[in-house]
């Protein structure tokens, strides 16, 4: 393929999905500068090997190969230390009062700090699903697992991101 024509092509069908990588090696990583470095790498070597590419979804070829790119990056810097500390700024659009700006960043903080607690292979189906929308067929293929061990990995994440989220009743009356 000409190179004019690859880069062309390249823009069209990856390129618009830039931000959703990023989002999801932010949430593999838990850092910002390393999710750079890791869509950096992902964009390289999408790029390199473009030409496997058969078209269809653009966005699915994408995250397979963030995705492992994120599992080979974090197994080679942070083999053993897979807890690191998450780091996000908090957006808001609208302009509300100190104590909701508070109250909503706290509970940003709750989940944010929740989502870090699950496996890595819980926290990634959560991510896809939620946050990218993508389907179970679509998380299956990107992962390369079973779409009944996508749907159970969802509910063991939810699960725990619920077990994570709530205080038990017996908990909350002992403070």
């Amino acid at each position: 393929m000409a190179d004019r024509a690859k880069l062309a092509l390249f823009e069209q069908a990856v390129m618009p999905h830039f931000d959703a990588a990023y989002n999801l090696a932010r949430w593999l990583t838990r850092s910002s500068g390393d999710a750079d470095d890791v869509v950096q790498e992902s964009y390289l070597r999408a790029f390199t090997f473009f030409d496997t590419f058969r078209g269809g979804d653009g966005r699915a070829w994408l995250f397979s190969i963030v995705r492992n790119t994120c599992y080979t990056w974090l197994r080679k810097n942070r083999a053993g230390d897979m807890m690191t500390e998450f780091d996000e700024t908090i957006y808001s659009t609208q302009s509300p009062n100190p104590e909701s700006l508070q109250l909503r960043k706290a509970d940003a903080e709750t989940v944010r700090d929740a989502l870090g607690k699950l496996p890595a292979e819980f926290r990634e189906v959560l991510v896809l699903r939620e946050m990218e929308e993508l389907s179970y067929k679509e998380i299956a293929d990107i992962a390369g697992i079973a779409i009944g061990t996508v749907m159970s990995r969802l509910s063991r994440a939810r699960k725990r991101l619920h077990d994570y989220l709530v205080v038990p009743a017996s908990e909350e009356s002992r403070t």
